[in-house]
């Protein structure tokens, strides 16, 4: 269970996050869907001890981030909008070295790595560096990474980035999964059709604010609206701005 509760987040001068509230449960995937520069990012990094809160207070699992970020990312697997990687390692070297951060006996963690490489399709790129794999190679590391050492707690920030058709379906299906488990799952996309479809609640982050919250049926009644991508828009005040982008356009060819 996540628990955030008046969260502000300043960077100097900058108010990135505007004293948002809102409660993962167990055995529930919550979208946190914005545009570019709306918070997204930056809560993802708070709820996953990276960095630390200005004001409010954020439980994860019942434990206070602020207080005790590192035990926060015991329970926690985190995927980064962009994959950072150690780019002179090798996939391999990689699993082994944060199994032993982890500390994940060597025999799970073969069990571990040998499940996800074989469902991600990287049993090709184990002992090539880092720095020479696609991105979406890389993107697929990161996840596996992230999900070594069985987190109760999953942030996902765009981890559907780069990924094939087939591993997209993969890694969802995983989250289902994970989902019945009984974790909790806080996901973010610009893929809004896969929000729509997996996400039991989701949370509409705009300029530090939560503007909105609730299921898809809960945001269609308010947005009188009959699709997320609609919803969205209007929420954020983009969609009159994008059909004028268009008819001026439009009038220019």
């Amino acid at each position: 269970m996540i628990e955030v509760d008046g969260l502000v987040k300043k960077f100097g001068d900058t108010l990135a996050i505007d004293g948002i509230s809102f409660t993962v449960y167990d055995g529930e995937i919550y979208g946190l869907l914005g545009p570019n520069g709306s918070g997204k990012s930056t809560t993802m990094k708070i709820l996953s001890g990276i960095l630390r809160p200005t004001e409010g207070k954020v439980l994860v699992g019942g434990i206070d981030v602020a207080k005790n970020p590192l035990e926060v990312k015991k329970i926690v697997g985190y995927v980064p909008e962009t994959p950072i990687l150690y780019e002179s390692l090798t996939p391999s070297e990689l699993f082994n070295f944060v199994g032993s951060i982890r500390g994940i006996p060597k025999n799970k963690l073969e069990e571990r790595v040998n499940y996800f490489v074989k469902a991600f399709g990287i049993e090709e790129y184990l002992e090539q560096f880092i720095g020479t794999l696609s991105f979406g190679t890389q993107q697929k590391v990161s996840l596996i990474t992230a999900l070594l050492h069985d987190p109760h707690v999953l942030i996902l920030d765009e981890a559907m980035n780069g990924l094939d058709p087939k591993t997209a379906r993969i890694l969802r299906e995983l989250l289902l999964e994970f989902k019945r488990e009984g974790r909790s799952i806080v996901f973010s996309t610009h893929v809004l059709p896969l929000a729509e479809m997996i996400c039991d609640r989701i949370g509409v982050i705009y300029k530090g604010k939560i503007i909105a919250e609730g299921t898809i049926n809960e945001l269609k009644e308010k947005a009188h609206e009959e699709n997320l991508e609609d919803i969205f828009l209007k929420l954020t005040e983009s969609k009159d701005e994008i059909y004028g982008i268009v008819q001026a356009l439009k009038e220019s060819l």
